[in-house]
């Protein structure tokens, strides 16, 4: 087996976003390539890998042990941030609905403390936005990653005051600052999807559910029209 471990886009883009520090957690790890690969580059010089199962860890346990960096890893079984020994300076909590991160955050904030978050929720974006500002986050940083047929987005947040408006928690307030070119795809994705509940919503005769899904569509919209100048 080649030892050097490559990435897929999706966790190129999260590690771009963990940059280099002294200690990183990945809270639900999986199966550790992530946790490897910055080691192993010597981006993190320590690491805590947690997941909710022993059994689970396991798959993480044999990767980094056979890449011999067990020495710079801390394997932590138990519930979201509660698992962590220790605050790490980057944590990453990646692969999930955007309401499950968004409660490891609120169960686990106390733990978190001045954590610098990287987040990639695979859906409810909006929600877990909504959690930063509520529990004391600032976003710094977002980032759209391409993967296949998915766009995947990455959150990047520290402990701050934000207030976040509508459209800046449906689409991101950095990506709505950058405007990158991976924004019209998944705009393009998420007026679809937002289209398709309306129908939903009309024929169930959910007045409220109409209101907010027309208000989201004209913003997607207007993203991709800003995107289109």
């Amino acid at each position: 087996m080649d030892k050097h471990i490559t990435l897929d886009p999706r966790l190129s883009a999260l590690a771009a976003l963990v940059g280099h520090c002294e200690s990183y957690a990945d809270i639900g790890c999986d199966h550790g390539r992530l946790g490897a690969y910055l080691l192993q580059t010597g981006r993190v010089k320590r690491a805590q890998l947690t997941d909710i199962s022993a059994d689970s860890l396991q798959k993480a346990r044999r990767l980094i042990a056979l890449l011999g960096l067990s020495e710079k890893v801390d394997f932590c079984v138990g519930d979201g941030a509660k698992a962590l020994v220790k605050v790490p300076e980057v944590t990453v909590i990646a692969g999930m609905g955007g309401v499950l991160i968004a409660d490891i955050i609120k169960n686990g904030r106390e733990m978190l403390g001045s954590s610098r978050l990287v987040l990639q929720p695979n859906v409810a974006a909006r929600e877990l936005r909504q959690t930063l500002m509520e529990q004391g986050y600032k976003i710094t940083d977002e980032a759209i990653a391409p993967d296949g047929r998915r766009n995947y987005v990455i959150i990047a947040a520290e402990p701050g005051e934000s207030r976040y408006s509508e459209k800046e928690l449906i689409v991101g307030p950095i990506l709505l600052k950058k405007l990158p070119d991976t924004l019209a795809p998944y705009a393009a994705f998420y007026l679809r999807v937002a289209q398709k509940a309306l129908k939903g919503a009309e024929r169930g005769g959910d007045d409220k559910q109409i209101d907010a899904l027309n208000h989201e569509i004209a913003i997607w919209e207007e993203v991709a029209q800003c995107l289109r100048r």
